[in-house]
């Protein structure tokens, strides 16, 4: 059976609609695709500028590398040469400490030879007398030159606190003085033990 041209156009414009549809489906997909593309580009181009600065980056540490290389080879060569100088102390040092070792050895005898003149020294009678009356001379001075003037200024203190009536601060200065002399007179009766023992001593050897 043949159909009419009303159903045949009815058709057609069945399929001109679906047809429509599937690009108006097809559109959108387009414009979504686009907008896709589009954002692909943008991160593209985001990361392409990002590769140029990590580039750049890469060629300024490159360019410090080779900087940091260029002056590591100086240091070296600093090194080196400092290397090389402390060996030439060390060999100096060396040469010097057996000078030193020779010069040690000659102190060491000078050092007998003046310890045996000391010993001839002491061992003379000039000298053990000479020690002798030094040691008289100062017991003299200590006795008659330093006790009695301590003596004197003890005797004093005692007369002007037991004759004497006078203010509480003159008192003070009194207690004072006879402190003093107190200490004075104990420094010179150690002083005399001191030079007695030394006395002996000499005598001892003088024996």
């Amino acid at each position: 059976m043949n159909k009419g041209p009303s159903e045949e156009l009815i058709i057609a414009n069945k399929e001109l609609l679906f047809q429509n549809s599937e690009k108006e489906k097809r559109a959108k997909e387009l414009v979504i695709a686009n907008k896709e593309l589009a954002y692909q580009n943008n991160e593209k181009e985001k990361r392409a500028a990002e590769l140029i600065i990590a580039n750049n980056e890469l060629a300024f540490q490159n360019s410090e590398k080779e900087k940091r290389a260029n002056e590591l080879a100086i240091a070296n060569r600093e090194l080196a040469f400092q290397n090389s100088e402390k060996e030439n102390r060390a060999q100096e040092l060396i040469i010097a400490n057996k000078e030193l070792v020779v010069q040690n050895d000659e102190k060491q005898k000078k050092a007998e030879e003046l310890t045996r003149a000391y010993d001839k020294i002491k061992s003379t009678e000039v000298f053990l007398k000479e020690y002798i009356q030094g040691l008289e001379e100062m017991m003299f001075m200590t006795h008659h030159k330093v006790r009695q003037p301590v003596a004197n200024i003890l005797g004093i203190a005692q007369m002007l606190s037991q004759f004497i009536s006078s203010p509480a601060t003159l008192k003070k200065l009194i207690g004072y003085m006879e402190v003093s002399a107190l200490i004075l007179d104990d420094f010179t009766k150690e002083l005399t033990s001191f030079i007695e023992n030394l006395e002996k001593k000499g005598k001892n050897n003088k024996g």
